[in-house]
């Protein structure tokens, strides 16, 4: 599985390392993604999300499902 958020969408992103010499070499910056289940409540039964810190603040703040629904929306929930 690749690495994106299934809340938000966030992915990694790619730029540049610099030296001290200024020299630039590429590298990426990776997303704080984990896989963390949660009890949906309207459908009954347990799911697990490839979820960001940012995502799982998200799903805090307005609940599971209202942000799944919004992901759903976004294109950005993946089976």
């Amino acid at each position: 599985m690749s690495k994106i958020c299934q809340i938000t969408g966030k992915k990694a992103m790619v730029g540049n390392n610099v030296s001290h010499s200024k020299r630039r070499t590429k590298r990426t910056f990776d997303v704080n993604l984990f896989t963390k289940k949660f009890f949906w409540v309207e459908q009954d039964t347990w799911i697990s999300l490839n979820i960001s810190a940012a995502g799982l603040r998200t799903v805090n703040k307005i609940g599971l499902d209202a942000a799944i629904k919004k992901a759903a929306d976004k294109g950005f929930l993946y089976a």
